[in-house]
């Protein structure tokens, strides 16, 4: 099996369920996004200890996936996308939003600016973090650009990025370096 398909070295990419887009679109800088927050998820998974917190970033890493596919869809053939599988569902942000609500109640965030790196793991996931609001940037350009995003996917990121600050507080434990103006 060759890897290769030279289909895009004409500088387009499929998009799924069939037709062609310019590498350079802004839709493709969008999911191209949102691969790179998976795999910094994954790079904090590799580090981490916790079996929980280890299974929660598995699980975003899925959602990326379900988020990417949306994104990437002819718009044409969008009626042909699964709910959970390639199609962003409003269950997956509720899911999102009491995630973020439990894990504040279990370790309540301080009203501070908080530098990362307390631990590779978290830093990792606060790499994510700003991939993620750079994904979301890019899905309000292409929707600005007339692409037919999905709300559910900007919403989505933005609640990602929100649970992925929470999940860093989490993976730095009692280990925090305070922003200071000195």
């Amino acid at each position: 099996m060759r890897i290769y398909t030279r289909t895009g070295d004409d500088g387009t990419t499929g998009l799924f369920l069939g037709s062609r887009v310019s590498k350079a679109d802004v839709l493709v800088d969008a999911y191209g996004d949102i691969d790179e927050a998976v795999s910094l998820l994954g790079v904090a998974r590799a580090s981490c200890a916790d079996p929980r917190l280890a299974r929660l970033l598995l699980d975003r890493q899925r959602e990326l996936f379900v988020a990417a596919a949306d994104l990437a869809t002819n718009p044409a053939h969008r009626d042909r996308l699964k709910p959970g599988i390639s199609l962003m569902t409003q269950d997956t942000l509720d899911l999102l939003e009491r995630l973020i609500d439990e894990l504040v109640r279990e370790r309540p965030l301080r009203p501070v600016f908080v530098v990362p790196g307390a631990t590779a793991t978290s830093a990792a996931i606060d790499h994510a973090r700003t991939v993620v609001r750079r994904a979301e940037r890019h899905v309000v350009q292409a929707q600005d650009a007339g692409h037919g995003v999905s709300p559910l996917v900007l919403r989505y990121l933005n609640r990602l990025s929100d649970l992925a600050f929470v999940l860093a507080r989490h993976a730095a434990g009692d280990v925090t370096e305070e922003a200071s103006h000195d």
